[in-house]
């Protein structure tokens, strides 16, 4: 995916004048990997999770949407579109590689790690460092706008 979206650049590097929007797929949270913080998410942490924003930096107003979201072997799979311009630009060109997510504790666990059992999710992030280093964007998508 990422080749189409390198073939596809403009001249500047950024998107081109029709783009709207970049789809992207990636893991918001990576299962029993300690991140830089201490803390480790288990599988189930996510059970019934949805319909949340997806934000840059855990901050301000939505940047896109979260098209699909949910729990695999690996961790918290997300599916996205950044329709901010200026993001997508940096997201489609690889300079923005990082997510994050912004949780309430619902159940946790206290050993070497602080082990988050259970979560309420309350956005997705993309993010210029995540705490968890696996936790990143795998797959981007440029979708141009259609000719009229």
């Amino acid at each position: 995916m990422r080749a189409a979206a390198d073939r596809d650049r403009g001249a500047d590097g950024l998107c081109g004048a029709g783009e709207v929007s970049v789809r992207f797929a990636g893991y918001a949270a990576v299962f029993d990997c300690p991140d830089r913080g201490g803390d480790v998410v288990r599988a189930g942490a996510f059970a019934g999770a949805r319909g949340v924003p997806l934000l840059w930096q855990h901050r301000g107003r939505a940047v896109g949407r979260i098209e699909m979201l949910g729990e695999d072997a690996r961790g918290l799979r997300v599916i996205g579109r950044v329709e901010e311009p200026e993001l997508a630009a940096l997201v489609a060109g690889g300079g923005v590689t990082g997510l994050s997510f912004g949780y309430r504790v619902r159940a946790m666990r206290q050993r070497t790690y602080r082990e988050l059992i259970n979560l309420d999710l309350i956005e997705v992030s993309l993010v210029a460092q995540p705490m968890q280093p696996l936790a990143r964007i795998h797959a981007v998508v440029r979708e141009k706008e259609e000719s009229e």
